[in-house]
């Protein structure tokens, strides 16, 4: 081989190697879910702890399955619940604060939809160790859709366990993408997950229960926060007991099945679920009002603090007789609701994954996640920002009421926390408890 050649080689080699490397650089610094975009508001930006993420396996036994009701009857059954657990940890030097996600589109058991696995990056860094000290932090536990999974918000959920939160995600049985069940099941159930994993994740928080969660969790301190039906789960979990409306239609549903009727507004084994160990509440286009699960009387008894955020053209929880109509019922509450001007019903998940917009795929794998007229990681910025604001007055003390105390229309002035002309489109109603 001639000196000429060796050289070209050696120069070839050293060009691809080269290209290489940038390449990868430029993977690992590429957009991943949560991060900012130039025109993202204030508060967005992450807080100063590193995150950890662990899942954890939980069992509420002896549940009504109400799946299997027949003849009068209705089983119970030990029900399995996946949890995702966000924290704040310590990154050792060499680490890199990277997780990749393995999640899935598509709908079990639907043959228009297969499952389809997918990954997607989250800046936390799997099995990390607690960050202790500032512990315990306040918690707050996320709830997605029907369906969906635990790992729908995850820009959300790394977002405020970087701020110090412990966020626990719910992967609903019977509700997610991988186990989709018949739809009354989501109904009774929503309330009852959201309900158990505050008492698992206070259990584990105590010294000697062998969990990495030890001492780290405030559970007394606790922020509820869900996306269409988790939304309709967290509102009845704190106080908006169902209507008869609602219990008929589980009843039609389940083939007889009554077990919603511990549910309802004024019943007193309904008065005895009520939890104040959360003190806040983030609805994102709640599910429910629009067929008639509330009336005047189970909004009344919605009395914490609750965050409304919703896009004023839904067309699966609806606007001014869903969402809007649960705000304005909900008068024993200091309220706000943030809307979305034109944008439909997802106002909380991630953006697509880049495989949703694969050729010959149906639609809705990529209008799961998108909307058609705001960007979606606009959208996660916005979020970040507001819930931020929110759980920080109510669950930290934190002074950050100027962030809430706004115009309502933002084209009438710039919203604080918001860069000039980049608050169109945006409009922030707010009422005190009467």
């Amino acid at each position: 081989m001639t000196h000429l050649v060796q050289k070209t080689l050696l120069s070839t080699l050293f060009c691809l190697s080269f290209t290489l490397i940038l390449f990868a650089q430029s993977t690992d610094s590429g957009f991943i879910y949560g991060d900012l975009l130039p025109d993202a508001p204030e508060l967005a930006k992450r807080g100063a702890y590193s995150v950890g993420v662990q899942t954890i396996s939980l069992l509420h036994k002896n549940q009504l399955n109400v799946l299997k009701h027949k003849d009068g009857v209705t089983p119970t059954y030990d029900r399995p619940l996946t949890v995702e657990v966000w924290y704040p940890a310590l990154i050792p030097a060499q680490k890199k604060e990277i997780e990749v996600y393995q999640e899935v589109m598509g709908n079990f058991n639907d043959p228009k939809r297969p499952l389809k696995p997918f990954t997607f990056k989250g800046r936390c860094l799997r099995k990390a160790v607690p960050k202790t000290e500032g512990a315990p932090y306040p918690l707050v536990i996320l709830s997605h859709g029907y369906t969906g999974s635990r790992y729908l918000m995850t820009y959300l959920a790394e977002n405020l366990a970087s701020k110090g939160y412990v966020v626990a995600a719910i992967d609903h049985t019977e509700s997610t993408f991988r186990d989709a069940a018949p739809f009354h099941s989501t109904l009774y159930h929503r309330p009852l997950d959201q309900l158990f994993v505050l008492d698992e994740m206070d259990r584990l928080s105590q010294k000697g229960s062998g969990s990495f969660l030890a001492g780290l969790v405030d559970a007394k301190n606790t922020g509820l926060i869900g996306y269409s039906m988790g939304g309709y789960g967290a509102l009845n979990a704190t106080g908006a007991g169902f209507s008869k409306n609602a219990f008929q239609l589980f009843k039609s549903m389940s083939g007889g099945c009554e077990a919603l009727a511990e549910r309802l507004a004024g019943s007193a084994a309904y008065a005895k679920t009520q939890d104040e160990r959360i003190k806040a509440v983030v609805a994102l286009a709640p599910w429910g009002m629009n067929s008639g699960a509330w009336d005047s009387t189970g909004l009344a008894g919605l009395t914490r603090p609750t965050f409304f955020i919703a896009g004023s053209e839904d067309d699966i929880s609806k606007y001014e007789k869903g969402i809007k109509a649960i705000y304005d019922g909900a008068r024993n509450a200091n309220r706000y609701l943030l809307t979305y001007q034109n944008a439909r019903h997802n106002v909380a998940p991630n953006p697509a994954p880049p495989e949703a917009s694969a050729e010959g795929l149906a639609i809705d794998e990529y209008l799961r996640y998108a909307d058609s007229v705001w960007d979606q990681r606009r959208i996660n910025n916005i979020n970040q920002h507001f819930v931020t604001a929110f759980l920080g007055i109510h669950l930290k003390k934190q002074d950050l009421g100027e962030y809430l105390q706004l115009k309502e229309k933002a084209v009438d002035g710039i919203w604080k926390g918001f860069k000039p002309r980049t608050s169109i489109g945006l409009e922030l109603r707010h009422a005190d408890a009467n």
